[in-house]
């Protein structure tokens, strides 16, 4: 009988996750069982982390919007500012009004300023 080589399908499969892991440290990109075991985590974290992320960074802006209020003395909180913007139907998002507070505060005070009017 002749003998019959194994085809290239599992190896393509391998290679293919071994490439996806190539930057991990010791077994983890050398053990194909420990690969798929790793390639997995990292995948569920990355899923998780971007929620994450989304948070993290509407803290940050809260934060930056609240702390340039209180510095003004305009609104003793951040929460009555968003409050009075919610009102006057004047719909900035937390992420512009952070940048508006880091790069240009006095047209943040001109906005609170047209809202206590």
């Amino acid at each position: 009988m002749t003998r019959i080589k194994r085809g290239y399908i599992a190896r393509r499969r391998r290679t293919k996750i071994r490439l996806f892991a190539s930057t991990f440290r010791g077994a983890h990109s050398r053990l194909t069982r420990t690969i798929t075991q790793q390639k997995i985590r990292a995948l569920v974290s990355a899923q998780r982390d971007r929620g994450r992320q989304k948070r993290v960074f509407r803290r940050l802006w809260i934060t930056r919007i609240n702390a340039v209020i209180r510095d003004n003395k305009v609104y003793f909180s951040y929460s009555k500012l968003i409050n009075n913007l919610y009102k006057e139907q004047l719909f900035l998002n937390r992420k512009i009004l952070a940048q508006i507070a880091i790069l240009n505060k006095s047209c943040l005070y001109m906005i609170s300023n047209e809202i206590i009017k």
